[in-house]
């Protein structure tokens, strides 16, 4: 089985400010100012995938309810299509992920 993409990451309740360096990271700090702490990559990341768990999970219910009458047609139709639009764009961010790993791994070293 495979775990959930929020377990695989040690979130961390402090986030080190982008100047500072950051000893849990693992990442050296640049002296830029566009700087980005990895935890806080990570945390948006698990923040954002459990949204879109949540809107599956609420788009489903919505859609159960509407088979059984206790939902309007046009809450069903609004649920299912945000249930896309959450699935577009999660598929959108794979694919970047996927094209970002490929790139990287025809890099010479």
């Amino acid at each position: 089985m495979i775990p959930a993409i929020g377990s695989s990451f040690a979130t961390n309740s402090t986030i080190a400010p982008s100047n500072t360096p950051s000893v849990s990271s693992g990442v050296a700090p640049s002296t830029g100012a566009s700087s980005v702490d990895f935890n806080e990559f990570t945390e948006v990341l698990s923040r954002v995938m459990v949204d879109a768990v949540d809107t599956m999970k609420s788009a489903e219910a919505t859609s159960i309810q509407g088979v059984n009458g206790k939902a309007s047609t046009q809450a069903v139709v609004e649920a299912v299509m945000s249930a896309e639009r959450t699935l577009q764009t999660a598929v959108a961010v794979r694919d970047k992920a996927v094209a970002a790993y490929m790139e990287l791994s025809r890099m010479a070293i």
